[in-house]
């Protein structure tokens, strides 16, 4: 980050504490991260507390620390004291966001938001110097981050907002300050959190509140609520385009992976390369070079005692309408081996649960899917909805799934798709332990 002074440092934040002259060079959250010159910023969650870590930070060098209370045991004059430190976060965020010159693409969505924001990345690297959000940084916690490492040499930063409730697309937004806001899709994701799904759509839309005036909204026009995220747009001023399968005339690539939400992930990327008034046609060419991301639909060809196999790790998230368009692709795919498929639950679906893990089953009994393992209680409701001619296997939890699937269900060629809320059911731990015993076949 750019360098702040402890004087503008305070004016930042807005606190009102009498510190020492000193120089911050870098901001950290971890304890054992801190360096000379760094400015600690004691974090308070539900699980931690770090500023019981201010006094051993200060000894290691830490020229500044940024608490909600004064630190006994520590020189109060070296303590800038706020009313939230994860806000005051955010405000250094946006303070260094604000001094960046290149132009900004903020993107939030229900599904895909990485994948998205990395093939967005992908492409703009063809015509410049690119900064993104690293992983799924995409918190009260991580933006800020992400803000505050800005490389300001980049042409173009492509910041990732998540959210799970009312109100923090906007805080986000208003630090992130997005010359350009996408939104990839609306589904009914946390929605234990809302009232109902349009809420959902109406927390998405909170993006364009922090767009730069005249900035561009662009917006998933075949996805939910698509009118009202348009109508919201407009309410801000923004210049609303949309993606959608009516781009397909216009657009002419290959993705690397079959499947629908690989398209879209795609036209929303060259939809950014337009309106940005980059060349489209040589982002078209390379559009089949961008594969997907370990955890998001990265496929892997792996050995086991009785053969190969392919593994379609999908295990970072098990979004209702993401978990039926996987099963909806590899149903539709061409193999010369059994589909397998290993679901864990779907979380934070509130009331909804019991029939979204029913609609579900009802979608995998449609296709021509061999072998399905269902994780966790919730999963019950999903395997009950199976016609007799697809083998049926359930797993209270990941325990000892890996095993079975290579000791006992797996076949020369299968294909098997693992995909379940990370968290709740713990899949990619199957997935990684597949991908270990499995001598990756490159």
């Amino acid at each position: 980050m750019q360098e702040i002074s402890s004087k503008k440092l305070t004016e930042i934040v807005g606190s009102l504490s009498q510190v020492i002259d000193c120089t911050i060079k870098n901001v950290v959250t971890d304890s054992r991260l801190v360096r000379s010159g760094d400015l600690f910023i004691a974090i308070r969650g539900e699980k931690f507390d770090a500023h019981q870590f201010v006094p051993e930070v200060l000894r290691q060098g830490a020229a500044l620390v940024l608490v909600e209370h004064i630190v006994d045991g520590a020189d109060p004059a070296r303590q800038v004291v706020v009313n939230n430190t994860t806000k005051a976060f955010g405000l250094i965020g946006a303070y260094n966001r604000s001094l960046f010159k290149g132009t900004v693409v903020g993107l939030t969505g229900s599904s895909g938001k990485t994948t998205t924001k990395e093939e967005i990345k992908f492409l703009l690297e063809k015509f410049g110097k690119v900064y993104a959000t690293s992983g799924n940084f995409n918190n009260f916690i991580g933006v800020p981050r992400t803000l505050c490492d800005l490389d300001m040499d980049a042409d173009f930063a492509v910041i990732e907002m998540g959210m799970s409730a009312k109100g923090e697309i906007a805080e986000l937004v208003s630090y992130v300050q997005p010359d350009m806001a996408v939104i990839t899709n609306v589904y009914p994701m946390h929605i234990e959190f809302f009232e109902n799904f349009e809420g959902i759509a109406e927390a998405k839309a909170e993006i364009f509140q922090g767009l730069k005036k005249g900035g561009y909204a662009l917006v998933n026009g075949d996805t939910n609520f698509a009118a009202l995220l348009q109508e919201r747009a407009e309410e801000q001023g923004a210049k609303v385009v949309t993606f959608g399968k009516a781009d397909l005339a216009d657009f002419h690539f290959e993705t690397a992976q079959e499947g629908e939400h690989y398209t879209y992930n795609a036209l929303c990327a060259l939809k950014v390369v337009q309106l940005l008034g980059l060349d489209v046609k040589k982002a078209q060419e390379f559009v089949k070079d961008f594969g997907a991301l370990d955890g998001r639909g990265r496929e892997w060809k792996l050995h086991f005692s009785g053969g190969v196999y392919t593994l379609v790790d999908d295990s970072y998230s098990g979004q209702p309408e993401a978990m039926k368009l996987a099963i909806e692709t590899l149903g539709k795919r061409k193999v010369s081996g059994r589909k397998v498929v290993v679901l864990g639950k779907m979380a934070e679906l509130g009331e909804t649960s019991q029939a979204r893990h029913i609609e579900i089953g009802k979608v995998l009994a449609a296709t021509d899917i061999d072998v399905a393992v269902g994780v966790c209680p919730e999963m019950k409701d999903m395997l009950a909805q199976l016609p007799e001619r697809m083998e049926k296997h359930y797993f209270e939890n990941k325990e000892g799934l890996d095993e079975f699937l290579l000791n006992k269900l797996l076949q020369n060629n299968d294909i098997v798709l693992i995909k379940g809320a990370r968290y709740s059911s713990k899949l990619y731990q199957v997935a990684e332990s597949l991908i270990k015993q499995g001598d990756v076949e490159a």
